[in-house]
């Protein structure tokens, strides 16, 4: 909030610019980096759907019917993530210009994080972010509703299932432009939300409980400032 993540990607986009030869190797060593945490944050959470699927796909091997490919669903689920991953990783390159001089003026770094936190905090109220994790929350129903054969159509069914969560937690990922891109806790704290929305008895409230507390939180970064 102090603006001391601004610094931490300055210096990252810094480092890798150094190490790498330019602008082309800094965006690349941050879309790895994005990526990398995508995988890890979002596994977790949807290992109950690719369970799910695996299983669907013994059973259909063991009655003699087309075979599935666990191997392109998973595929298909990443390739969401790696867009997501791209934008990610351009905005933090191209925008690095107008972080720098947020760093260095704590007032508009607390806004701005500020923003994030309320925008992301309503976010977690609204119908679109609801019917989302509602499809989440519920693998048998989102696959019978997909349903496609072959290993092109578990492909598109992955890649389907990974823009539905994509759209019920981009906001929550981004959240790592105000903790850190690379803070461990707010890394691990957000991937442990995401999964116990997903997973939990009454994870659907227990995400808008802590959509509350992200917009208060804002609330009081700017109150602290102003």
């Amino acid at each position: 909030m102090s603006g001391a993540p601004m610094d931490d990607m300055a210096g990252m986009m810094d480092m890798s610019s150094a190490e790498g030869g330019g602008m082309e190797a800094s965006f690349l060593a941050l879309f790895a980096m994005w990526a990398a945490m995508m995988v890890g944050m979002m596994t977790p959470s949807v290992l109950p759907t690719v369970l799910l699927f695996s299983t669907m796909a013994r059973q259909r091997r063991e009655t003699g019917r087309a075979p599935l490919s666990v191997t392109a669903f998973v595929g298909g689920y990443l390739l969401a993530w790696a867009g997501f991953s791209l934008v990610a990783a351009l905005v933090q390159t191209r925008l690095r210009v107008a972080l720098l001089p947020l760093a260095a003026q704590s007032r508009l770094a607390a806004v701005a994080a500020a923003v994030v936190l309320i925008t992301t905090g309503i976010y977690q109220w609204t119908r679109f972010k609801s019917a989302c994790l509602s499809h989440c929350r519920s693998p048998v129903g989102h696959l019978t509703a997909h349903w496609r054969e072959g290993r092109l159509g578990a492909l598109r069914m992955g890649l389907e299932h990974g823009l539905v969560c994509l759209g019920c937690c981009w906001l929550l990922m981004a959240l790592l432009f105000v903790g850190g891109v690379m803070n461990p806790y707010w890394v691990g704290g957000l991937a442990l939300l995401v999964l116990l929305e997903k997973v939990a008895p009454r994870g659907d409230i227990l995400g808008r409980v802590a959509g509350v507390g992200l917009a208060v939180w804002g609330v009081l970064v700017l109150i602290g400032r102003y």
